[in-house]
């Protein structure tokens, strides 16, 4: 066995990727299971509870959201899923939209 061959990985398109398993740049892979008018259901890939958790808590914060909340599924198997419901005629994917921008621009504003 190569390497290559032990570091290969297919991915859900059917490429081969090869070289370093795992994240490769800062994209998290998004499956939409649900969207519906005030209703989304997506499948994360890759993520651990500290950056749900995040997401989680400041969704619930938002005054038009009714309801957000994750389900990790079983460890080895399952991704997990994120479910966002909210108030009104506020669109769901606009609001994690502007959550996700607003989280990204305080991590990128972080020194060391």
């Amino acid at each position: 066995m190569t390497s290559d061959e032990a570091n290969t990985c297919i991915l859900d398109d059917g490429k081969v990727q090869y070289g370093e398993v795992g994240r490769q740049d800062d994209n998290m892979p998004v499956k939409v299971l649900i969207h519906e008018k005030n209703e989304l259901r997506l499948r994360i890939t890759g993520e651990s509870h500290t950056a749900l958790q995040v997401l989680r808590d400041r969704l619930n914060n938002h005054k038009s959201v009714e309801y957000a909340n994750y389900f990790p599924g079983h460890p080895d198997l399952d991704p997990p899923e994120f479910y966002i419901r909210t108030t009104g005629k506020a669109k769901p994917d606009e609001i994690l939209n502007e959550i996700v921008a607003s989280l990204s621009s305080e991590f990128d504003s972080l020194t060391l």
